[in-house]
C-alpha cells in the first residue's frame, strides 16, 4: 500500500534503503512467512538476504563497517520488515539494541573487537534482563556476579531472550554488589557483561546453558529462550564499559530506542493487517455486494487507517527526537503504548471483516492475531508506559511554589 503511513522529509538515501527493504518484504518474506511460521522454522534464507542487504549494521558507525544510518531509519526500516513478519523484525531488533549499547557505553576496545563483525551480520547479539520470577521488576533481579581474580563468577536464570539459540553475544544484566554496600539503590548495583557463545542449545560454552526454544503462541520461528548460568566465568574486560555498578542505565538506554522499534512493529502489523482487511472486503460479496460498500465494513476501514496513521506519525515522532539527541523517553513511551494497542485493535478489526475465514489458518490474519499480543508486552507492558508517561508529564508540568 502507498497511501498510508508515509514519512515526510526523508533523504534520497533513506527513500532507497527503504524502497530496497519494501521490495525485499514483497517478494522474499511474505510469500513464505504464514508457512516457515506454521512449522515454527527459522527463517535462515531471510537473515541471509538481510544480512547482504546491511540491515545488521544499518546504524552501526561508518569507522566499524556500518551504514551510520539514523534511528529513523531503522525504525522505518524494522516498519517494512514487520508488515511482512514480525519474527523477523524481532531478530533484528535485539542485535540492533545489542549494537546500539556497544556504540554508546562500550569500551574502545569492546567497539573494536565487536561492532565490525556485528555489522557484517556475523555476530548475532542477544539481551537479557529478565527472570522467571520478576517481570517488569527489574530491581528483582537475583542473578549475580562475584568478582575471583582477573574475573567475575555469574550464577543465575534468565528469561525470555529472542536470538538466545541463534545469538553469538548476549548483553546479560546481573547483580553486581561489589563496591555497592548492602542497602544502596538496587539499580546502582546492577552490571551488564557481554557474554560470547556458540550459537545452538543445550551447553553453549562452560557453565552457561540454553535449555530449548520456548514454545509459544505466537512470534514463531524466531528463538526464545531461557539462559542458565552455573559458574559462568567472565573476563572483567567484558563488563559492559568497564565499570561496574552501570548495567541498569545501560540497559535503559538500550530499551528506550527498543521501545521505538517495537512501536515501529506494531505499525508493520496493523499496516498489513489493513492491507489484508481492505482487500478481502472489495473480494467478499454478501447481500449482491462486496462488503466494502456496507456502511459498517466502511467504518471500520476508516478507523483502521486512522489508528495505523496516528502509530505512525507517533514513531517517527519519537525516533526524530532521538535522532536529534534530545531526551525521548517520553516520546518512545507513548509511541510504544499507542502503537501496540492501535495494533490489536486494527488486527482484530481486520480479523472479523475476515468473518469466519479469519479463524482459518490458511489465511494470513490468523498469524497476525497470533502475534499482535506479544506487541502488549514486550519492551514493558501498556502499564509501565503509562507509569513512564505519567512520571515524565508530572517533571514537565509540575507547579511552581
Amino acid at each position: 500500500m502507498a497511501r498510508l503511513a508515509q514519512t515526510a522529509g526523508l533523504t534520497d538515501v533513506q527513500q532507497e534503503i527503504l524502497s530496497t527493504v519494501r521490495d525485499f518484504v514483497d517478494k522474499e518474506i511474505i510469500p513464505v512467512a504464514t508457512e516457515l511460521e506454521h512449522r515454527d522454522e527459522y527463517p535462515q534464507a531471510i537473515v541471509d538476504g538481510l544480512k547482504e542487504l546491511g540491515l545488521f549494521g544499518l546504524m552501526i558507525p561508518e569507522e566499524y563497517g556500518g551504514l551510520g544510518e539514523s534511528l529513523l531509519t531503522y525504525a522505518l526500516c524494522v516498519e517494512e520488515i514487520a508488515r511482512g513478519w514480525m519474527s523477523v523484525s524481532g531478530i533484528i531488533n535485539t542485535h540492533f539494541i545489542v549494537a546500539y549499547m556497544l556504540k554508546q557505553h562500550g569500551t574502545q576496545e569492546q567497539k573494536d573487537h565487536f561492532l565490525p563483525r556485528m555489522a557484517a551480520g556475523d555476530i548475532r547479539g542477544a539481551f537479557s534482563m529478565s527472570e522467571p520470577a520478576l517481570g517488569s521488576d527489574v530491581s528483582a533481579i537475583t542473578s549475580k556476579a562475584v568478582k575471583d581474580g582477573d574475573e567475575y563468577v555469574l550464577n543465575g536464570q534468565k528469561m525470555w531472550l529472542t536470538n538466545g539459540g541463534t545469538s553469538s553475544l548476549v548483553a546479560v544484566l546481573v547483580r553486581s554488589d561489589e563496591g555497592h554496600p548492602e542497602g544502596s539503590a538496587p539499580h546502582k548495583s546492577m552490571t551488564t557483561f557481554l557474554v560470547e557463545k556458540e550459537p545452538g542449545f543445550g551447553e553453549v560454552r562452560p557453565g552457561l546453558t540454553i535449555p530449548g526454544k520456548i514454545d509459544k503462541m505466537g512470534y514463531k520461528g524466531v528463538d526464545t529462550t531461557e539462559l542458565i548460568m552455573d559458574g559462568l566465568r567472565i573476563p572483567a574486560n567484558r563488563v559492559l564499559g568497564g565499570t561496574t555498578g552501570r548495567g541498569f542505565y545501560q540497559m535503559m538506554d538500550g530499551v528506550e530506542v527498543g521501545r521505538v522499534n517495537v512501536a515501529a512493529r506494531g505499525c508493520g502489523v496493523a499496516q498489513r493487517a489493513f492491507e489484508l482487511g481492505v482487500q478481502y472486503a472489495q473480494q467478499r460479496h454478501t447481500f449482491g455486494k462486496p462488503i466494502a460498500q456496507h456502511q459498517a465494513i466502511q467504518f471500520k476501514l476508516a478507523e483502521m487507517a486512522t489508528k495505523v496513521e496516528a502509530a505512525h506519525a507517533m514513531m517517527v515522532n519519537a525516533a526524530r527526537k532521538k535522532d536529534s539527541g534530545e531526551r525521548n523517553d517520553l516520546e518512545a513511551g507513548m509511541a510504544k503504548y499507542l502503537a501496540s494497542e492501535y495494533c490489536k485493535e486494527v488486527v482484530e478489526d481486520s480479523f472479523r471483516i475476515h468473518g469466519g475465514y479469519g479463524f482459518s489458518k490458511e489465511y494470513e490474519i490468523e498469524r497476525l492475531y497470533r502475534e499482535a499480543p506479544m506487541l502488549l508486552i514486550g519492551e514493558g507492558t501498556a502499564e509501565i508506559q503509562k507509569m513512564i508517561i505519567g512520571r515524565r508529564l508530572l517533571e514537565e508540568y509540575r507547579l511552581q511554589g
